[in-house]
This record gives structure tokens, C-alpha cells and sequence, in this order.
């Protein structure tokens, strides 16, 4: 009877230090796939972020270019707007010279007279 109970025992250490190497092992497993998952989703995360950041500047590049456009249209029509008025100023100029140029004739013709 003792050779059966110390059998026993020998059977349940070998059961016990088996069921502990297969622990040891799962955890091994475990670790090595929680490893994998977690390089996984960083790569992820950097994709998604390099994917955000290029988006990111497509709307920024878009943004410039309407906002270069927007200033060439506004340029073009402050340039307009000073033709017409350089235009409008030698206008004036011209006139207000002839007007002085045929007063002057006028008062020459007078002192003539």
C-alpha cells in the first residue's frame, strides 16, 4: 500500500510539474502573441498616422492654392482699379492744362486786342 501511495504521488508531481511546464508554455504563447498584437497595432497607429498627415497636407496644399488664387484675383483688380485711375488723373491733368493753355491764349489774344 505505501509503494501505491508513493506511486501516487510520483504520478501526481509528474501530473503537477507537467500541468506547470504547459502553464509556463501558454504564458510563453501568450506573451509572444500579446507581443505580435501589440507590434501589429502600432503599425497600425503609424500607417493611420502617416495617412492622417499626408490628408492633412492635401488640405493644406488645396487651402494655399485657393488662398493664392483669392490674392491674384484681389491684385488683379486693385491693378485694374489703379489703371482707371491713373487714367481718370491723366484725364484730369490734361484738362486742367488745356483749360490753363487756352486761358493763357485768351489773356494773350486780350493783351493783344
Amino acid at each position: 500500500m505505501l509503494d501505491r501511495i508513493k506511486q501516487a504521488e510520483t504520478e501526481a508531481d509528474e501530473i503537477i510539474a507537467e500541468a506547470e511546464s504547459d502553464a509556463d508554455e501558454r504564458l510563453a504563447e501568450a506573451r509572444t502573441r500579446a507581443e505580435e498584437i501589440r507590434a501589429e497595432a502600432e503599425e497600425e497607429a503609424d500607417s493611420e498616422a502617416d495617412e492622417r498627415l499626408e490628408a492633412a497636407r492635401e488640405d493644406i496644399e488645396e487651402r494655399r492654392a485657393e488662398i493664392l488664387e483669392s490674392g491674384r484675383a484681389d491684385r488683379d483688380e486693385l491693378e485694374r482699379e489703379a489703371r482707371e485711375r491713373v487714367e481718370s488723373a491723366v484725364d484730369y491733368a490734361v484738362e486742367r492744362f488745356e483749360e490753363a493753355v487756352n486761358q493763357q491764349a485768351e489773356e494773350a489774344v486780350d493783351a493783344q486786342a
